[in-house]
């Protein structure tokens, strides 16, 4: 048997084999337009899952799944479109989760990237600790709240490709950006505007 590249085989109900070859140019243009949003992928799915493994599963799938529909994609970038996909994936897996399931704690610690240069052990610690604190505070907001926040704040998307990701209206894109901001603050033990 000839190993292929495993993102050259698909799933195609009209092959009677039940898989079809995605041609050289597919697969290049699959790798340049989505592989390069790879973490953003895992980045969204670690916070709404809230478990490192299930992210992991539900970036693989996600990814089989742009594979299987990549021939209608259409444009230069597809960090948006890949993205909506992730986040089906994410809330399908979140409406199938078991409430006994046991959930693995993401450690910031293991898995931050160490800047380079890093010098004062103290400034590392505190950035640590600061993230854990947004983390933590993170996890404590509704699912709608935390995409919206990783995705505009995290991953730098605009708000029109927020509500392409979470197919809501720019109008529930923007409230619940600026609701969500408001809960992570409460959440990280900010007083309200008008309390002192």
């Amino acid at each position: 048997m000839v190993w292929s590249h495993p993102l050259t085989r698909v799933r195609d109900p009209e092959n009677a084999e039940g898989e079809r070859r995605l041609s050289d140019r597919e697969l290049e243009r699959f790798e340049e337009s989505l592989l390069r949003h790879l973490d953003a992928a895992y980045n969204l799915a670690r916070y709404l899952l809230r478990d490192v493994h299930e992210a992991e599963d539900s970036v693989q799938d996600a990814f089989l799944r742009a594979i299987r529909h990549f021939g209608g994609f259409r444009g230069p970038d597809g960090r948006a479109w890949l993205l909506s996909i992730v986040r089906n994936t994410c809330l399908t897996r979140l409406r199938r989760r078991r409430p006994a399931g046991t959930i693995v704690e993401f450690d910031e610690m293991e898995h931050r990237r160490v800047e380079d240069g890093e010098s004062e052990p103290e400034a590392g610690l505190a950035r640590a600790a600061a993230a854990e604190i947004v983390r933590e505070g993170l996890e404590r907001l509704a699912v709608e709240f935390r995409e919206v926040l990783v995705l505009r704040e995290l991953e730098g998307l605009s708000y029109k490709e927020i509500a392409h990701v979470t197919g809501v209206p720019l109008g529930t894109v923007m409230s619940r950006l600026a609701r969500a901001r408001r809960q992570l603050m409460l959440a990280l033990g900010a007083p309200e505007k008008g309390d002192h």
